[in-house]
């Protein structure tokens, strides 16, 4: 895996490459060598990777024959990942079609274009020897396989960074633009082959409408989940946290803006089922991690018994089976579904097309309002136990509230919203933990194994909530304020 940083220019057929020799922070230009590149790309049938710009290939010839899929990160960035030679010509690495997974649903991956390449490379070298950069002169025959196929030709120059830094970038484009080349105007050879093949985003609404802050803001999540996808997959840091809460924001997005978004429960509905499928893991990796930090603070001597075992690896089993759910939902058509469903336009009303000034603040507005309703309710409660769980209805409706806010770029409101989230949230957070030590225990107990220290631990998070329970006064008298 590698982040390939360059830049693309179109060139005349007649075009001659400068002297790039005298440039600034480069000692010596080496070449041009030759090679003969072959490319056969692959996609589904209706070209679902290259409307995103990925580009995924198997390609002869050269210093790096292999597989290549080049995922886009930036303008003029994208990530690299490579795969040896297979035997097939025709059927991708397994371990390469999983991580596009995302995108091809359950479409096929078949060739859809290949790419001839007389390819002339010049070496941008240090005074050390070292390899700063690389120019290549591309002679291109492009084929879009069909019946019939169509073929194209062209010259196009790339320049790409390998230890250099950006201002020698910088300098090679303005030489290579001074000799009459131009920056390309498609990101890749086989984007400039498709042309109009390629599927096209829809438009989105008119600047300056509420709509479009919408719509804006919804496409950010759905970007957000679709990009931890694959490190969901690879059961990477973070990344489930990171897809629970854009499956959470989108929700929130979707019931906040109601009066401007129209026809969303089912869609809602299987947000909801996602963020419940990436719960089971994200819980687990908490809770995990929060009884070993406890351990580890504890003195040796209060601690006795298998218990980190049990609360350690034992934990870890159950959270690997719940991964293998989450990969198991992530290949299914339900999932498939539901992205398809995210990346169709949203249903608007009338009300988005007016201006996102003040017609958003007021649903912000009301978005607290809800907040502070539901904290009414709660307090009127004579029941303890119906007031904690009408206290998490509240600690809910100030998510929603941080979340709208935040979609609005309302930092006050955010904040406001989200201590009173953060202090609800410990004090959650501390009950669950001694339900679920509670659980432990009575599996040691069966077991035989001496229990001291899950009474220990509870006691910990009982402190804990209590202190959330006790401060939360404190804090929403001063957001209320």
């Amino acid at each position: 895996m590698a982040i390939e940083i360059e830049d693309k220019f179109d060139v005349p057929a007649e075009y001659e490459i400068p002297d790039l020799s005298d440039l600034k922070g480069c000692a010596a230009a080496v070449g041009p060598r030759t090679y003969s590149l072959v490319a056969l790309y692959f996609d589904t049938p209706d070209l679902r990777l290259a409307a995103r710009g990925i580009t995924l290939r198997r390609r002869r010839g050269g210093d790096d024959s292999g597989w290549h899929l080049k995922l886009p990160k930036s303008k003029g960035v994208r990530q690299e990942i490579t795969h040896p030679l297979t035997r097939s010509t025709k059927v991708v690495p397994q371990e390469l079609a999983d991580l596009v997974t995302v995108y091809t649903r359950g479409k096929e991956l078949v060739p859809v274009a290949q790419l001839d390449t007389r390819r002339g490379v010049i070496r941008l070298m240090d005074a050390h020897g070292e390899l700063l950069g690389e120019v290549a002169d591309d002679r291109v025959k492009g084929t879009v396989l069909g019946e019939p196929p169509v073929v194209s030709r062209w010259r196009e120059v790339e320049a790409e960074l390998v230890k250099g830094d950006d201002a020698l970038l910088r300098r090679v484009g303005k030489k290579l633009r001074k000799a009459g080349a131009v920056p390309a105007a498609t990101a890749s050879k086989l984007g400039r082959l498709l042309g109009d093949a390629v599927p096209v985003k829809p438009e989105p609404p008119q600047a300056g409408t509420a709509g479009a802050v919408v719509v804006d803001y919804f496409r950010s999540q759905v970007e957000h989940l679709i990009a931890h996808d694959g490190p969901v997959r690879r059961a990477e840091h973070d990344a489930v946290h990171q897809a629970r809460v854009a499956c959470r924001r989108m929700r929130s997005a979707l019931k906040a803006f109601k009066s401007l978004v129209e026809d969303t429960p089912e869609l809602q509905e299987e947000l909801r089922w996602l963020g419940e499928v990436l719960g089971e893991v994200r819980d687990l990796e908490v809770i995990r991690a929060r009884f070993a930090e406890h351990l580890d603070g504890l003195d040796e001597n209060m601690i006795v018994g298998p218990i980190r075992a049990r609360l350690g690896s034992d934990l870890e089993a159950k959270e690997n089976l719940a991964y293998a759910r989450v990969r198991e939902a992530m290949s299914g058509e339900r999932y498939f579904a539901l992205l398809d469903a995210l990346e169709a336009p949203l249903p608007l009303t009338g009300k988005a097309a007016k201006s996102a000034e003040g017609t958003l603040e007021k649903i912000a507005g009301k978005e607290w309002l809800r907040v502070e309703g539901r904290y009414a309710t709660a307090q009127a409660l004579e029941d303890p136990g119906e007031r904690e769980i009408a206290m998490h209805d509240v600690r809910k409706a100030a998510k929603r509230a941080r979340y709208t806010a935040e979609a609005l770029g309302l930092t006050k409101e955010a904040k406001r919203a989200e201590s009173v989230q953060e202090v609800l949230g410990l004090h959650q957070d501390g009950v669950v933990a001694q339900q679920t030590l509670e659980s432990e225990a009575e599996q040691a107990r069966k077991v035989g194994e001496d229990t001291f220290t899950y009474g220990v631990l509870a006691g910990i998070e009982h402190a804990t909530a209590e202190r959330a329970h006790r401060k939360f006064p404190s804090v929403w008298a001063k957001v209320t304020a």
